[in-house]
């Protein structure tokens, strides 16, 4: 499902990801201290996030319950071919090039790449 998510609607994903279900007053609370977010402005994302099909509800009684529809992994993975697309023109190679060329690379990030492409080499 491919689903781009803002930087506000990450956040307010987080906690949905890690103790879902939620209502609306977890979701404030557990919000609140790093965003600010009141009530309201939480409904606003949640309407947002359910309109986008990144979240849906139970009514349970008189409350409800707010589940995640994508997996934070898919979420992941789309946001990081949007980042490859728009930034680099989905070329792999031109943002690793980049990252080596800034030295932004430590010996565990490129151990890693080493790992991951030797990974690779064995699927094909």
């Amino acid at each position: 499902m491919k689903i781009s998510l803002s930087n506000m609607e990450w956040k307010l994903m987080d906690p949905l990801w890690n103790a879902s279900p939620m209502t609306l007053m977890q979701l404030t609370r557990a919000l609140e201290a790093d965003t600010g977010w009141t009530k309201h402005t939480v409904i606003t994302m949640l309407t947002r996030l359910e309109n986008k099909g990144a979240v849906r509800w139970e009514q349970r009684g008189r409350t409800r319950h707010y589940f995640p529809v994508v997996t934070r992994e898919e979420a992941r993975r789309e946001e990081t071919a949007g980042f490859l697309d728009r930034v680099y023109g989905g070329r792999l190679g031109l943002m690793v090039n980049a990252l080596v060329e800034d030295h932004a690379l430590t010996k565990e990030d490129i151990d890693e790449l080493r790992s991951i492409l030797r990974r690779a080499g064995e699927e094909e």
